[in-house]
């Protein structure tokens, strides 16, 4: 299975075509339209959420989608150009002090909800009050400039960075074989009288590099683990609104609709895991808004700002609510421990440390032939030493926390690790070839399940905790043993003596506890409400 951590930028001409876009004249009138259009439409969109959602009967408050951070930030950069219009509409509810743009209902908010129905029969229309409506001055402004976020800079440099330490490198060779003999021996005569000096430089420099990663050193949200993060939270945020952006261009002709089934489902397992893990901070701050693609891949990942994304072949490939739940728990904690940025500045620190290394290659090298091979040896070993170890120890603590998320929310954790017994299952009957797990930016299918196994006990506690009732009938891991037990028993009562293939490459795999994600029944055994 293919999910994915961290940032995927589809192509450099499109990320120049976004930075030559950003200097264009006239976005200040492009962004009053598209906040004003927008702000219009979320009233309407809102509106019939609120109505699908509330499924206790009573009418409760409803916010605009976005949190208070992202419209005080819209207003500090984008108020000079909302203010250029005429006439401009900001809807704001009054009586609320923390100035969050939203409408309210005519009834007090309601109690916390018992459970999930099943549902997804729409609700009667509610009746909302009165807008309070301000009319902003009209007056003129100079058109703003956005710069390129912090990341996006470091990786549109790099190739010229690496090119630099190529150039370097390559012209200290030719200074050196330029050199006549005689300076060569007085060169090296004084490097090894200057060695203590040499030795002192260089230790300098490894001494420069070991403080600024322990300066840049944080905790990671909910774990405690120490974690080097160079770029800030707000310029991630900038490189994922632009990534989500090139995400809805190349999937905007499949995207379900709201009303479809399946969309409904994941929307409701999505506002479960947050609102039963809104004590976190970092959950509780992000808005989850959920895209369902109609495309056969078993993938599913969650942008840093709080994006959604979810394949229809990944619906297709969980047998029951519980396993989608952990599923899409396990990228929601993708976002909320950060681990996008994370891996960005690992990536960006060794990089900025492979760039002596590889200045180094192109000045000892007598050949350049030589000097791109030992360029593409540096470059493996980085790869296969720090950076997929570094992600697989990343997808494990996102199980890890992915599995609490889902605890809290009183899902049955112990269908986690089924789901990748039946993900190696596939893949071995389909003939995939099995790769080593060092080779891969994941763990193994079979070792992810063994991890959770070891989780689970300690989940179940989290489940106690909680005060949710205890799980009924039997445990889905032993279901899965029967059931393979069962598939291996058939599949030798089938063959024949004359037979030279086994009826195995084709079996049945609809066990009997299987069922299509939108036929399934959206509900959670949740802790009872005073």
């Amino acid at each position: 299975m293919n999910i994915n951590c961290g940032l995927k930028l589809p192509g450099r001409n499109c990320i120049f075509f976004h930075l030559a876009s950003l200097t264009k004249q006239g976005k200040c009138s492009n962004l009053y339209r598209s906040y004003v259009g927008y702000c219009r439409t979320q009233v309407s969109c809102t509106r019939d959420k609120c109505q699908r959602l509330d499924l206790s009967g009573n009418t409760r408050n409803c916010f605009l989608a976005g949190s208070p951070d992202s419209y005080r930030n819209f207003i500090s950069k984008g108020l000079s150009c909302l203010l250029n219009a005429p006439n401009t509409e900001v809807y704001k509810n009054g009586p609320h002090a923390s100035r969050r743009f939203c409408f309210q209902s005519s009834q007090p908010l309601g109690v916390k909800i018992a459970s999930l129905q099943n549902s997804f029969v729409g609700q009667l229309p509610h009746h909302f009050s009165a807008w309070n409506i301000q009319i902003i001055r009209f007056f003129r402004t100079s058109p703003s400039f956005q710069a390129a976020p912090v990341p996006l800079f470091w990786i549109i440099v790099k190739p010229a960075q690496k090119l630099f330490a190529i150039i370097l490198g390559r012209s200290i060779r030719n200074w050196w074989k330029a050199l006549p003999p005689n300076k060569r021996e007085l060169f090296k005569e004084s490097a090894r009288k200057n060695k203590w000096k040499i030795l002192l430089g260089v230790s300098s420099l490894g001494v420069l590099f070991v403080m600024f990663y322990f300066t840049h050193l944080e905790e990671t949200p909910i774990t405690g683990r120490a974690r080097l993060l160079v770029f800030g939270k707000e310029h991630f945020r900038e490189l994922s609104q632009m990534e989500y952006d090139m995400w809805m261009e190349e999937f905007k002709t499949k995207m379900l609709p709201e009303t479809d089934a399946r969309y409904q489902v994941v929307e409701r397992v999505v506002g479960h895991l947050s609102a039963s893990n809104k004590d976190i901070p970092q959950v509780s701050a992000l808005e989850w808004v959920i895209h369902v693609v109609d495309e056969p891949g078993v993938n599913a990942f969650v942008l840093p700002n709080g994006q959604v994304f979810v394949f229809t072949g990944l619906l297709n490939a969980v047998s029951d609510i519980h396993q989608l739940s952990f599923i899409l728990g396990h990228e929601i904690a993708h976002a909320v421990l950060e681990h996008a940025a994370e891996k960005a500045s690992l990536v960006h620190f060794l990089d900025f440390l492979s760039l002596i290394f590889l200045a180094m290659i192109w000045a000892i090298c007598p050949r350049d032939s030589l000097a791109v091979i030992g360029q593409w040896i540096q470059s493996k070993l980085q790869e296969f030493m720090f950076d997929r170890p570094y992600s697989r120890t990343l997808e494990a603590e996102a199980d890890k926390v992915g599995l609490q998320f889902a605890a809290k929310a009183c899902v049955d954790v112990r269908a986690s690790s089924v789901f990748w017994q039946q993900m190696e299952l596939a893949e071995t009957i389909q003939g995939q070839p099995k790769l080593p797990e060092w080779l891969s930016t994941h763990p193994s299918h079979e070792n992810r399940a063994e991890h959770l196994d070891r989780l689970i006990p300690e989940a179940l506690k989290i489940r106690e905790r909680c005060n949710c009732p205890s799980l009924s009938g039997p445990d889905p891991r032993l279901i899965f043993r029967l059931n393979m037990q069962h598939l291996l028993e058939s599949s030798k009562d089938e063959e024949t003596p004359n037979s030279t293939k086994r009826a195995l490459s084709k079996p049945n795999l609809n066990f009997p506890h299987t069922q299509k994600v939108e036929d399934t029944p959206v509900t959670f055994a949740v802790k009872p409400t005073n």
